[in-house]
């Protein structure tokens, strides 16, 4: 994938996927590496899975025997000087953590995209998740909590235009 902000929606929308009540995207750059961290609470994979899921061939999916997005990821990652890991679990503590670093000064190193639109994107998409989104960078943070928009909003449901069009402004905006 060109942009990492389209692995973050891959890899968000197969934790939907993995029946996630809460999606939590994390973007750290720090010292010239950028980390990007995915954590869910699906329903975990088991130890065989987790241990092919950067084979290409290695899918849940029905439709084709191909499953790209992982593996692109840490191809990705890898070309940059940086690394991939996945944990997942399954039973009481159950879910799927997905780590991914970048030497963001490397020639190879992925531009980040559009991570607000990739954000509208899953929130649009499946408004009864919980996502939280935090991007921690020299400029400043950017911080984004569905939980405790629908506290604020009420009744107002998430995915109505003005709502997705905050979001994506509120993401977007310099840092002060």
């Amino acid at each position: 994938m060109k942009e990492l902000s389209l692995n973050i929606l891959d890899i968000a929308k197969n934790s939907v996927k993995a029946k996630a009540t809460r999606i939590e995207i994390r973007i750290d750059e720090t010292d010239g590496r950028r980390t990007l961290t995915i954590r869910d609470n699906g329903c975990g994979m088991p130890p065989e899975m987790v241990a092919t899921v950067t084979d290409p061939f290695t899918t849940s999916r029905t439709t084709r025997p191909v499953g790209m997005g992982l593996p692109l990821l840490k191809l990705a990652a890898e070309q940059a000087g940086g690394t991939l890991t996945v944990t997942s679990s399954q039973g009481e503590d159950h879910g799927t953590v997905v780590t991914a670093s970048f030497d963001m000064n490397n020639i190879d190193c992925v531009p980040l995209g559009d991570y607000a639109g990739s954000m509208v994107t899953l929130i649009q998409g499946s408004p009864e998740i919980d996502f939280s989104f935090h991007y921690h960078r020299q400029e400043g943070d950017i911080t984004l909590d569905t939980a405790q928009m629908r506290e604020i909003l009420g009744d107002v449901p998430l995915d109505t235009p003005d709502v997705l069009v905050w979001v994506y402004e509120s993401l977007t905006e310099p840092a002060e």
